[in-house]
């Protein structure tokens, strides 16, 4: 469930639905003589008790909006839209009397109504989602044409490193998809990562099988052949799981496929190995095939639960996050120092330790959390080498033989160490003028760069490349700042 839904709902339609009572929704009261306050219609007025009867209704049904996230087409969005209309035209149909006290309650229960509609419309119809909708169409196209449709004519499962890559991008294009803090698109884009991530361990698990020297020849022994004729059938359930995972399934289901791999389980542990340890060794990695695909049944829940795809409560998050706090008070002192000229402060141990705290982060493998990580690495990696160049040039001695392009080197590398303390002090957006600024100054220092003939001198070459490289992970720094990326 939506964890707070009622406030959720609070913020949606300002304050709760009170019969009537607050005519300005949520705006001071204006103040009256005693005698001219209006009293409150009691509770048992036939149209306030209808009234608060739907307002019941849709206390129920706040919930299962606030969670929705599907599209227009699905059969619960047409089930939600139906009932909220249904009681929109019921608070419509209530008769006032001509009363205000009455119209206002009415008035009121209209907005309550019509806003759980307009968000659930919102949602459903969002960009955001439709994008998450888009990348899982062509996930569902790519794992029928490789996988599902091979399988199902008798053929073979066409699984490369191609299609593992392929698969890999989508799940990045997923982790990149905005959803402005919506429960509804945080929900739908956590479900499509975690079976598309599901995908990719079944398949990735298979690759690793194919490599293997196993099965063992049939003849080695009785049992073994037995072990081959379950392997055929792992195969088998290993693609209806990915039909069933991408939606691709219309008469599998999770339970019947459930059924089919405990009962290889059991058939195996019947099987009499007779003390062989290569066999048991069989055994054992067919078993565990199958235990990794059971484990990946137990989706249908996925998502239910808030904890799961609102990062903001898991505790690898809240670590990172605790890092990144730390790392930006780091690089406001680093920054300071260096405005007065100091080099003396350089916490290169403590982020070190950084580094090592974030690779101990569990991201269990949800990429969300990994993207978290990465950025988090990225930006200590960032002091750590602007503290490195700033060392550089402090130590630096031209002797008076120095190659001139070496020399136009070192100056672009003066250059882009006052350029990146600009960037890591950065705090805007793309649209800035000192954004753009600073993206045309870091371009003029690349095309400085490449502007420099070696002459041949392979110190100068080496020197180049590096500039170029730290150049152009300035402008990804930069660009990773203001992407505004989010959980």
């Amino acid at each position: 469930m939506c964890a707070n839904v009622f406030g959720v709902l609070k913020s949606l339609f300002g304050k709760p639905f009170d019969g009537g009572k607050r005519m300005d929704h949520g705006g001071p009261q204006q103040h009256q003589h005693p005698t001219e306050q209006q009293q409150p219609y009691h509770q048992q007025h036939p149209a306030m008790t209808r009234l608060y009867e739907v307002h019941n209704e849709v206390t129920s049904l706040g919930p299962q909006v606030c969670t929705f996230s599907g599209l227009q087409d699905d059969r619960d969005y047409k089930r939600l839209e139906r009932e909220l209309t249904r009681l929109l035209l019921q608070v419509d149909q209530v008769d006032t009397e001509g009363k205000p006290e009455l119209q206002g309650a009415r008035k009121r229960a209209a907005q309550e109504v019509e806003g759980l509609l307009r968000y659930l419309e919102e949602n459903a119809t969002h960009p955001s989602r439709a994008v998450i909708e888009e990348v899982s169409n062509e996930a569902r196209q790519l794992l029928h044409d490789r996988v599902v449709a091979p399988q199902r004519t008798g053929g073979a499962a066409e699984i490369n490193d191609e299609l593992v890559d392929a698969l890999q991008v989508m799940v990045l294009r997923l982790t990149q998809v905005k959803t402005e803090g919506r429960v509804p698109l945080r929900k739908a884009r956590y479900r499509a990562l975690t079976r598309l991530c599901a995908v990719q361990d079944v398949i990735e698990g298979r690759t690793e099988q194919q490599t293997l020297s196993l099965p063992l020849p049939g003849e080695t022994h009785e049992a073994v052949h037995r072990i081959n004729q379950v392997m055929v059938k792992v195969s088998v359930a290993r693609g209806q799981l990915v039909a069933l995972l991408m939606g691709l399934s219309g008469r599998d289901s999770c339970a019947h496929l459930s059924r089919l791999l405990t009962e290889m389980q059991a058939e195996l542990d019947a099987l009499d190995v007779s003390g062989d340890a290569a066999i048991r060794n069989y055994r054992k990695q067919v078993v565990e095939e199958i235990n990794g695909l059971l484990k990946h049944l137990d989706l249908e829940g996925e998502g239910e639960d808030t904890r799961r795809y609102d990062l903001g409560q898991n505790n690898s998050i809240r670590e990172i996050e605790a890092v990144r706090a730390h790392v930006s008070h780091l690089r406001d002192g680093v920054l300071r120092h260096c405005v007065m000229g100091d080099l003396s402060f350089r916490p290169k141990a403590e982020l070190q330790g950084l580094l090592t705290h974030l690779d101990q982060v569990d991201t269990a493998k949800n990429p969300c959390i990994r993207e978290a990580r990465r950025r988090a690495v990225v930006e200590v990696q960032a002091i750590i080498t602007f503290l490195d160049l700033r060392e550089a040039l402090a130590r630096r001695q031209p002797g008076p033989g120095e190659h001139p392009a070496h020399r136009a080197v070192w100056l672009v590398l003066g250059s882009l160490s006052d350029l990146q303390a600009q960037a890591l002090g950065f705090d805007g957006k793309r649209v800035d003028k000192s954004y753009i600024l600073l993206e045309e100054l870091l371009t003029k220092q690349l095309l400085a760069l490449d502007a420099v003939d070696p002459q041949g001198d392979d110190t100068t070459k080496m020197a180049r490349k590096q500039a170029v490289k730290f150049a152009q992970n300035i402008l990804n720094y930069l660009d990773m700042k203001t992407d505004e990326w989010e959980y």
